[in-house]
């Protein structure tokens, strides 16, 4: 496998170089520091995976990552940034790994075999964060009214035990199961019953 480090500091990229180097079936076809040299070099050595810092002096590394997505050549990347719009933009543009500056030799190593594999790889502990951070959102989403019908769902109320105790008609209640389902990306009201509940709404099923 033919790697190019792309990284704007001379220790980390020594210091990624001497982990890759541990690795047998791990050749480093170069290293880079800017935007420019780094899309000559994946055009001349035609390397499988590029290990790219997010921040090249004033550039971007994600420029990088969007030049060469179509390309056979794969990209991690490798960054000190834990922000939300980070991790997403380089989801946008195509990045098949981002890893964290702070994480063990193994674990870059696991995500460098892994999108070789074909696969994608980002920080298990940032994926985690923006899920919660999506769940919050979706929360945010209900009204006042689909909140008190989910509490419902939680507390395994029918579509007419519902109707009754919010002095609703059951196609309400109805229509309103239907948005929770829709706004929490849930498939049905078991899932938007438990959701309910680990999100402490209810304790329990009644």
């Amino acid at each position: 496998m033919k790697v190019i480090i792309v990284d704007d500091h001379p220790l980390v990229r020594k210091g990624l170089s001497a982990v890759l180097k541990l690795e047998a079936n791990i050749e480093i076809s170069g290293e880079s520091e800017t935007v420019e040299h780094a899309l000559e070099l994946i055009k001349e050595t035609k390397p499988d995976l590029a290990i790219v810092d997010l921040k090249l002096g004033n550039r971007s590394g994600l420029e990088v990552v969007e030049m060469i997505k179509d390309s056979p050549c794969r990209s991690i990347i490798l960054t000190s940034s834990t922000m939300e719009q980070d991790v997403r933009r380089a989801e946008a543009v195509g990045a098949d790994g981002y890893v964290l500056k702070e994480a063990l030799p193994e674990e870059l190593l696991l995500a460098i075999k892994l999108i070789f594999k074909g696969k994608k790889y980002y920080d298990p502990g940032l994926m985690e964060m923006l899920f919660k951070k999506e769940e919050e959102d979706s929360f945010s989403k209900l009204t006042p009214k689909e909140r008190e019908v989910l509490i419902g769902l939680g507390e395994g109320l029918s579509n007419q035990g519902m109707a009754k105790k919010l002095m609703v008609t059951e196609f309400t209640v109805k229509k309103h199961v239907s948005q929770i389902l829709n706004k929490l990306c849930v498939n049905d009201r078991t899932q938007a019953a438990l959701l309910a509940q680990s999100k402490g709404l209810v304790s329990s099923f009644q």
